[in-house]
């Protein structure tokens, strides 16, 4: 029998009995159809999985026993936060779900000039906590124990004035240098455009603040298909694609 993965963002104790109610109960009981002396496994994004059994089920609300602790190394040491310019439809969905995948630490999504997708300031905090489920039911898909963090979105030139990681990228069409042939020291931002990329007093306004424009290849691709490509490259390059991964706190 599949043994199913959930995240609840609670602490764990050994022999411990808690509650899953709510959203998470209803899942448990109407869409998983679980039932008592099911094992499900549990994380909260602290680095465990807590195998754990279910003990009692009264209508949505559902009470497990944590049996064990079992610790998961599964994260990569590369740690990569995404600046996504936000994409109209589910492509924005996709990214997030793929790269949750792909073992990115940070996901922000962005506005831009050529952004096709406006949010009033009522609406951004429902887009991003649909996000984050995404991200959430991503890494219970994977195996992963930790949850990319899925920031509040904001402006692009917010987000590239206020970057620290040690490598910072901008993926450009017009750039001279390829991804591949970049060094990738410490940690990574990568800055992905929209749909209709990203304006050239964008792409210099991210260079002014120590951005590298960069290229993946000789096509121009969907933006969805360029964050992902990038992420994937990075892996590869540094991260736990890697054979000599990089090893960074």
């Amino acid at each position: 029998m599949k043994i199913f993965r959930i995240f609840e963002n609670q602490l764990f104790t050994l022999l411990d009995t808690i509650e899953l109610a709510g959203d998470i109960g209803h899942r448990i009981c109407s869409v998983l159809r679980l039932e008592k002396d099911d094992i499900i496994l549990l994380f909260n994004g602290d680095g465990y999985e807590y195998k754990s059994v279910i003990t009692n089920v009264k209508r949505h609300t559902v009470f497990v026993k944590i049996l064990e602790k079992i610790k998961k190394n599964l994260e990569s040491s590369l740690k990569i936060h995404l600046g996504q310019v936000i994409s109209k439809g589910d492509k924005m969905d996709f990214v997030i779900q793929k790269a949750t995948e792909l073992g990115i630490q940070k996901l922000t999504p962005l506005f831009s000039e050529h952004c096709m997708v406006q949010l009033k300031s009522d609406r951004i905090e429902k887009k991003k906590e649909h996000w984050i489920k995404i991200a959430i039911h991503a890494a219970e898909q994977c195996g992963r124990t930790e949850v990319p963090i899925i920031e509040t979105p904001q402006t692009l030139v917010q987000w590239v004035q206020t970057r620290n990681e040690e490598t910072r990228l901008v993926l450009s069409p017009l750039a001279t240098q390829s991804l591949a042939a970049t060094k990738i020291r410490g940690s990574v931002a990568l800055l992905i455009g929209p749909e209709g990329g990203l304006s050239d007093d964008e792409v210099k306004i991210a260079c002014k603040h120590t951005f590298t424009d960069v290229k993946l290849g000789p096509r121009v691709l969907r933006t969805e298909t360029a964050a992902l490509a990038a992420v994937t490259v990075v892996q590869c390059m540094a991260g736990d694609f890697s054979e000599h991964p990089l090893s960074v706190p």
